[in-house]
């Protein structure tokens, strides 16, 4: 059965070229809205602890003035978590964080830090916030997503879109397509992301169940070339093959 895939876009790397010179631009906000016109359904902005591209101000001017539902990335921190009760975005999902990273490395590991998730969760979700957590495509901690109340998996695609060995990217890719299936089977929906550009995206299309594609770095970086617009629109036309 054909099904509508949708885009959300992660705009971080927006703010990551504003705050390498300190200046006013380009904004956040204008980067969504010229989003939302090419055909995306969301964006995504990751308030990190240590605010190296998205700032709290941003989050606040795209809660009130961005023309599509707002996906608040974050760590399970309680300084973000009094900001995501405040501002109340559309959808909230939880990521791991290390300062030192460059970009999320990783899934959420749901089962050690359950209890602590688990409240999250229930914060955020009593608060209006439907509640994404972003992990390894692994039927134990899909389990305990699923256990925690979370109505949403984001599966971590990172570890095979970047893989350049053939054999390794099938493997992962087999793995990508039960973890799929298992959180549908669990009644999550199933979004991913990570790592997704043109040239990986045939091998993304074959997950079962997708909902949502996050993606942000590969269509900011192709927007220098190509413009935002034309980039977004490209990324769904590659989307719209897809076949759940």
């Amino acid at each position: 059965m054909n099904r509508s895939l949708k885009l959300g876009v992660n705009i971080d790397h927006v703010a990551t070229l504003r705050q390498a010179r300190g200046t006013l631009y380009p904004d956040p906000l204008e980067a969504a809205k010229v989003c939302a016109k090419a055909g995306a359904v969301s964006i995504t902005a990751h308030l990190r602890e240590d605010r190296r591209h998205i700032q709290d101000a941003d989050i606040y001017r795209l809660s009130k003035a961005c023309p599509l539902p707002l996906n608040l990335e974050m760590a399970n921190a309680e300084e973000i978590i009094r900001i995501a009760l405040d501002v109340k975005p559309a959808e909230i999902c939880l990521v791991p964080e290390k300062r030192q990273e460059l970009t999320t490395e990783g899934g959420l590991d749901v089962i050690k830090n359950f209890q602590a998730l688990e409240e999250t969760v229930s914060r955020l979700q009593d608060n209006g916030s439907v509640v994404s957590l972003f992990v390894e495509p692994d039927p134990k901690t899909l389990e305990a997503c699923a256990k925690t109340g979370a109505r949403v998996v984001e599966l971590h695609t990172g570890s095979f879109c970047d893989a350049t060995d053939p054999a390794k990217a099938e493997m992962l890719l087999k793995k990508l397509i039960g973890g799929a299936q298992c959180a549908h089977d669990l009644g999550l929906q199933v979004n991913a992301g990570h790592g997704i550009n043109l040239a990986n995206i045939a091998g993304i299309l074959k997950m079962p169940h997708l909902d949502t594609l996050n993606i942000g770095h590969s269509i900011i970086a192709r927007a220098v070339f190509h413009g935002l617009e034309n980039a977004v629109r490209e990324m769904i036309a590659a989307m719209s093959e897809y076949k759940a």
